[in-house]
């Protein structure tokens, strides 16, 4: 069975739980991962929060049973996890436009969100050029502030972050750089559960990765050891950067057999000049290999949305890894 299958078979579970308590461990077992992978597998298949799916469902058939019985609006909170009338009207009128009373009468027009299942679309047939990469425990040594996703163009959050460096400060990112990726390189982690509604933050930072000490001034961000998918990203900037971001996601998790891992999402980028219609950049994600039907528990959400980036291209030190490319 593969990921979209084992997914299927835990929308299955919530379907058939959405009148009283979910366990979304429980679901994510069946899915075969770890619950917040499985929260960040749906949101990227889907477009919308796991909680935000359950919450339109749950409406939903509540609306289909205030217009075809006498059931009690106090009831119909309890059943589907409010803690009192008010609060549940409240939801409904959002999602509805009506309040619980008003769709009781005949005609009344309601919202109706179905069932979601995933299938797999074969489309283009582009390969993906994708290595593994074993690191040892890193930190991401430089400069660090919450940032707004971002999901199309320039962020300009990020952007300003790149413009408040100075020579002495790149200067000295680049010398504690002593491992791949080398260079200049931004970290994205501790992400808002309305990234895929394009809504809260991010912790962005702009650093060199590096096993050395932390100089003075400098924001740090320690990283596990943990293995890396690394994807390349090549022409114009940033429209082949987001469209990997994607098919990372979309393509890529669902088919190998690799689940993402605990770890801040990295980017690292060849040049400085983004004009450029061959631009390069790699986006490294910590994963963990499914053995037995198994994804590493260590996750916490990520996703690097629109980074602006000026990386400078320096010799980095190479570790063991495994080159593949997939169609």
């Amino acid at each position: 069975m593969n990921l979209l299958e084992n997914m299927n078979e835990a929308m299955a579970y919530i379907e058939q739980h959405l009148g009283d308590e979910i366990d979304l461990k429980a679901a994510a077992r069946i899915a075969l991962c770890s619950e917040t992978h499985f929260r960040r597998m749906f949101s990227f298949l889907a477009g919308v929060t796991l909680t935000e799916y359950v919450r339109r469902r749950r409406l939903t058939l509540a609306a289909w049973e205030l217009q075809s019985g006498g059931a009690k609006i106090v009831d119909l909170a309890l059943k589907y996890g409010y803690d009192s009338a008010d609060s549940f009207a409240r939801a409904f009128r959002q999602l509805h436009g009506v309040t619980p009373s008003e769709a009781r009468r005949s005609g009344a027009k309601l919202q109706a969100y179905l069932p979601m299942t995933f299938r797999l679309t074969v489309e283009g047939g582009e390969r993906m050029k994708v290595r593994i990469v074993e690191k040892e425990a890193f930190r991401i040594v430089g400069i660090m502030k919450r940032v707004p996703i971002v999901f199309s163009g320039v962020n300009p959050e990020i952007a300003a972050m790149w413009h408040s460096l100075d020579m002495d400060k790149i200067g000295l990112m680049k010398k504690v750089s002593n491992i791949e990726p080398g260079g200049l390189v931004s970290a994205s982690t501790r992400f808002s559960e309305e990234r895929m509604q394009e809504k809260g933050g991010l912790d962005h930072y702009i650093g060199a990765a590096t096993t050395l000490a932390v100089p003075e001034g400098f924001a740090s961000l320690e990283v596990e050891a943990s293995s890396w998918a690394v994807f390349e990203a090549v022409g114009k900037f940033p429209d082949a950067l987001q469209e990997t971001w994607g098919r990372i996601y979309s393509e890529w998790f669902p088919s190998a057999g690799y689940g993402q891992a605990e770890g801040p999402e990295l980017l690292w980028n060849e040049q400085r000049d983004q004009s450029a219609p061959d631009y390069r950049s790699e986006i490294w994600i910590p994963v963990g290999k499914r053995k037995d039907g198994t994804k590493p528990d260590r996750t916490e959400p990520n996703r690097t949305e629109s980074n602006t980036t000026e990386s400078n291209t320096t010799e980095s030190n190479t570790t063991e890894s495994n080159t593949t490319e997939q169609a």
